[in-house]
């Protein structure tokens, strides 16, 4: 009951706070395009018309991880592929020829069918209120939760994209850029440096295919040899473990489905799986928090939650009239 007072006066201070915005924005002649899109968002934007909505998801998601916990990372990952691309707007989610799902990029990206089923119970519940970018965005923090992480209060009311393009899918991360590049990726997305190292800890769970990081064993860079930053010890077992490009290998070899800060560690000793993840320590602009978050877990996790809400506000589709509130997450509106 307390928690629920709190959640409505942070709603209500929220809404106060837009109305202000509003209040300026007509008083100078300025528009909502002034406006960062995130400043829409808020806790409660359902409290009212699908107070449901984030039971329906916590539920629904702890019922499929139960039956199959790796679906907990692929979730994390999908919610990032979605906001990588165009912004947090479920764009990942359509499914026609063409789109970002159809991508090579895309092809191990799991989760579609949880997205679909939640996105069905809240239709019956609420229809045509819930967006499916919440819903991705919301289940991704559940996905957390229950792999180990931390909580974190989503702001919803993000609308959901119209446009999704296979071309675009390429631009996200696959485990082979520089940090350089890397950065200026995020930045271009309103993420920092902190937001690289901590969001990359999210391979602390998962796996990826060796597919990803096979160049490393045998032939980096083109030069014929392993690569350098790879400790003896988990080349050979990983040159043991790749039999095939699409045979799958843990992001995290020593705890694989704990959400800790063994990703850290593993990283000062040489055994990062992709060179996207050994990079971190090697690259003096990024080694400091990998050092800070290897042996501080409450520094990582708190500050995870953090991140993921600043992931989850990338160029949001949230003003008015912008986007649209889809019926079935697969498809745009008829």
């Amino acid at each position: 009951m307390h928690q629920t007072l709190e959640n409505m006066k942070l709603h209500n201070f929220s809404l106060f706070l837009v109305l202000i915005i509003f209040k300026l924005s007509s008083t100078f002649g300025l528009t909502d395009s002034l406006i960062p899109a995130e400043a829409f968002l808020s806790a409660g934007h359902y409290h009212t018309t699908c107070p449901n909505a984030e039971g329906i998801i916590s539920q629904t998601v702890a019922a499929w991880v139960k039956k199959d916990p790796t679906l907990a990372p692929s979730i994390i990952r999908l919610h990032f592929h979605d906001c990588a691309i165009r912004g947090c707007d479920a764009s990942i989610l359509l499914n026609h020829q063409g789109s970002e799902r159809s991508a090579f990029n895309s092809k191990t990206l799991r989760g579609f069918q949880l997205i679909d089923e939640i996105k069905a119970q809240i239709e019956k519940r609420c229809p045509k209120i819930v967006s499916c970018a919440d819903i991705l965005t919301a289940a991704a923090r559940d996905a957390t939760i229950l792999a180990g992480g931390p909580f974190w209060e989503v702001p919803f009311g993000r609308k959901d994209g119209k446009i999704s393009l296979e071309s675009e899918a390429s631009l996200v991360p696959h485990g082979h850029e520089n940090i350089t590049g890397l950065l200026e990726f995020f930045k271009e997305r309103g993420l920092d440096i902190l937001d690289l190292v901590t969001l990359s800890g999210s391979h602390t769970i998962g796996r990826t295919t060796c597919y990803s990081f096979i160049d490393r064993l045998y032939n980096f860079n083109g030069t014929k040899k392993p690569d350098p930053l790879l400790s003896f010890s988990f080349l050979k077992l990983l040159r043991k473990r790749c039999k095939g490009v699409m045979d799958l290998v843990f992001l995290d070899v020593i705890t694989p489905r704990t959400f800790d800060i063994t990703y850290y560690t593993n990283l000062k000793r040489k055994a990062g799986l992709l060179s996207t993840d050994q990079s971190l320590f090697s690259d003096a602009r990024t080694a400091p928090f990998v050092e800070a978050f290897a042996t501080q877990p409450f520094l990582f996790t708190s500050q995870f939650a953090v991140s993921m809400v600043k992931l989850g506000n990338v160029q949001v589709l949230a003003r008015p009239n912008e986007g649209e509130i889809r019926v079935n997450c697969n498809y745009v509106n008829k």
